[in-house]
């Protein structure tokens, strides 16, 4: 029997809970294709799935992943969109880290043949989150001052480089041995968090992106225009309620990346041509998921790890 390897979990806790295991391949549905798996990217809410911090799956076991690119095996017969051999890029509900996955047809789009399979896998979740916030959400453009908190991060600096392309005004807060990657990104400017508070310096903001929760959330209030957007992107506390926003004057949005294969195909132009650019900072085996975790907890790394698949 074919088979697929499997990164699961039988428990939640540590990045050790993380194990590999042989499955039977899966079957695609009518409406699905199946695909092998070249590269997974590893987003914040894998560690806090893993954990039970954010209890996405429900009790173990399960296996995580939600950003994938790779080459279609096999399509189901109500798909005509693509056909085996093509490359594509997605994001999935779950069950990424695996060497064989089903996914909708329509979480897919194709790969942009500029980019590598860990480039397109980094891409899925952190461009279609700032494409839902920024372009559909805030409808940012030529004249809009966005702010962005962790804008070095996965989702960050996608973020920066999508405003930039719609012509914003772009503020960033960051760490500042982070500042010069920022500034290459596009950023206008760029605040020192741990030195300084960007609510005492940073103003007159249209639409603010919020990756941290907590505290940041009300801070950010205080340097938005009256009608002013607060975005918030963050799995866990957002540090305020929508009423709270409302009371002052401001516009409040939640934002959760959704999988939209057409989104990600408007998306794939801006990648094609070097307009928005993941930064890898890790690309490890598979096998070394724990590592990456262990990575991505420490919580400095700039843009995003992945994890290759084995030949």
């Amino acid at each position: 029997m074919t088979t697929s390897l499997v990164i699961t979990q039988h428990r939640f806790g540590g990045p050790d809970v993380l194990e590999i295991e042989d499955r039977p391949r899966p079957v695609p549905a009518p409406d699905e294709v199946l695909l092998r798996v070249r590269a997974v990217g590893v987003n914040p809410v894998d560690w806090l799935a893993r954990s039970g911090t954010a209890p996405l799956y429900g009790e173990p076991p399960f296996t995580l992943g939600q950003d994938v690119s790779g080459v279609v095996e096999a399509a189901g017969p109500e798909v005509t969109r693509f056909r085996p051999g093509d490359e594509v890029f997605g994001r999935l509900d779950g069950g990424g880290y695996a060497t064989y996955v089903t996914a909708p047809a329509t979480h897919v789009a194709a790969k942009p043949a500029t980019l590598d399979h860990v480039h397109a896998a980094a891409a899925p979740t952190a461009t279609l989150t700032a494409w839902q916030a920024l372009i559909e959400i805030a409808r940012v453009g030529p004249g809009t001052r966005v702010l962005v908190h962790a804008a070095a991060g996965g989702i960050g600096h996608a973020a920066v480089q999508l405003a930039k392309a719609e012509g914003a005004y772009v503020i960033g807060t960051a760490r500042a041995d982070q500042h010069g990657f920022l500034r290459e990104l596009g950023a206008d400017e760029v605040v020192d968090h741990t030195a300084t508070d960007f609510a005492e310096t940073v103003h007159e903001v249209d639409a603010a992106l919020d990756l941290i929760g907590g505290g940041y959330g009300p801070r950010t209030l205080n340097v938005l225009r009256p009608g002013g957007l607060l975005l918030c992107a963050v799995p866990g506390d957002l540090g305020l309620a929508p009423e709270d926003v409302e009371a002052r004057g401001m516009r409040f949005a939640v934002v959760q990346a959704e999988p939209s294969g057409e989104r990600l195909a408007r998306i794939a132009g801006l990648l094609a041509d070097g307009r928005v650019r993941l930064h890898i900072e890790a690309a490890l085996p598979f096998a070394e998921a724990a590592r990456a975790h262990e990575l991505g907890q420490a919580g400095h790394a700039k843009g995003r790890i992945v994890l290759v698949m084995p030949d």
